[in-house]
């Protein structure tokens, strides 16, 4: 029996992780442990841990660490109180191996504990560039601290090796969001008529800038009297999001044409990106998960900047004007119909039963825990 603990803090990584989830759930040779930190037990931002447990998943452990606050102190603040929470729940738990995915910063905190207490770490996600947030520092943190990885491209692959780590370790997997497109049954969604062209909002903080909500100001200005049905998402729980919460409230109380969801489970989001016009914001879900469907997608900012993009990707700085002119460009159908067949360069959506593998038979002890410097 080998114990393989999954950290996981919100909607965001659960919906990646969903997958990888169910095939370690299902051999019974993995003592699986689902660890639910952060967001995930905020009321504030769903209480997702409940969506974990409907989908017939045992939490085995959860870790309280949110502050409620919307400041950058607040986010550091955040990542001592997790440090302390995992430092009992892990020492107690021990698992064979922890895995972690992407770029969160309170993942830092379970990777420092797993360094410390000698536990090795699989990291999914690594390799990837988003230069606006400071989630690139931390994925990059995280894959240094990590002994195994699993890449979603080619050259994320490459640049984590390019990073000193042997490639024995790093696997070229694809982004297991994307398995939700062969494995999950896809539905239409109720409640919205989507007979309507229709625009999805996903807007987070740019947390490497001094005002975080900043950029989004021109995106606001950009929806005014836009002709689509608009459904807005929550943001992730950065420094500026309650600001961005309370702009998108504000707008959604004037304008009739406009929802706002507080959070989609994991199969109803897919559900409904498919049936999508366009995407708009600065979310990685318009640049991994919406190429899966060929749906243009209007990328605002530096958030995203360094990202491997598909051909949907419509760039736009943070000016209302130039927003609204890839807007525009993403609702000509000569546009969206050049879409039609496009490969998702983040994958095929067969990414779980890879790292499964990997995390079934890789060999434990100092092999896997003493990693050598690649020259």
């Amino acid at each position: 029996m080998r114990t393989i603990a999954v950290v996981t803090s919100s909607r965001a990584d659960y919906n990646h992780l969903y997958w990888p989830l169910r095939s370690l759930a299902a051999y019974s040779d993995i003592d699986l442990r689902i660890i639910a930190m952060g967001p995930h037990l905020s009321p504030e931002f769903g209480n997702t841990a409940a969506e974990i447990e409907r989908d017939g998943l045992h939490i085995a452990a959860r870790v309280e660490c949110l502050l409620s606050s919307d400041t950058d102190i607040g986010m550091a603040k955040t990542i001592g109180v997790a440090t302390l929470g995992l430092a009992d729940c892990l020492g107690q738990m021990r698992p064979d191996i922890m895995l972690l995915i992407a770029d969160r910063y309170e993942f830092l905190a379970p990777a420092t504990v797993g360094l410390a207490l000698r536990i090795p770490m699989a990291h999914i996600e690594g390799g990837e560039i988003s230069e606006g947030a400071i989630d690139d520092a931390v994925r990059n943190a995280l894959t240094k601290m990590c002994h195994l990885h699993f890449t979603s491209t080619a050259s994320a692959r490459a640049r984590v090796i390019a990073m000193g780590e042997e490639p024995w370790r790093v696997h070229h997997t694809g982004a297991p969001s994307l398995d939700h497109l062969h494995k999950s049954r896809l539905s239409e969604p109720s409640g919205i008529d989507l007979t309507l062209p229709t625009a999805l909002l996903t807007c987070h903080p740019t947390t490497m800038l001094p005002d975080t909500t900043s950029e989004a100001d021109a995106m606001f200005e950009a929806l005014e009297d836009l002709p689509l049905q608009l459904l807005f998402c929550y943001p992730n729980a950065d420094a500026g999001s309650r600001d961005l919460i309370t702009q998108a409230e504000a707008f959604v109380n004037t304008h009739p044409n406009a929802r706002l969801f507080v959070n989609l489970p994991t199969v109803e989001y897919w559900s409904l990106l498919r049936r999508m016009t366009v995407l708009i914001g600065n979310s990685s879900s318009g640049i991994m998960e919406a190429a899966s469907f060929g749906i243009p997608a209007v990328n605002i900012g530096i958030r995203q900047r360094g990202r491997e993009q598909g051909r949907n990707i419509l760039n736009a700085e943070p000016d209302a004007t130039a927003i609204r002119l890839a807007i525009n460009r993403a609702l000509d159908p000569t546009f969206r119909e050049s879409l039609r067949g496009m490969k998702n360069p983040y994958g095929d959506g067969n990414a779980a039963e890879k790292i499964v593998e990997v995390l079934r038979s890789v060999e434990l002890g100092q092999t896997l825990l003493i990693k050598k410097a690649v020259p």
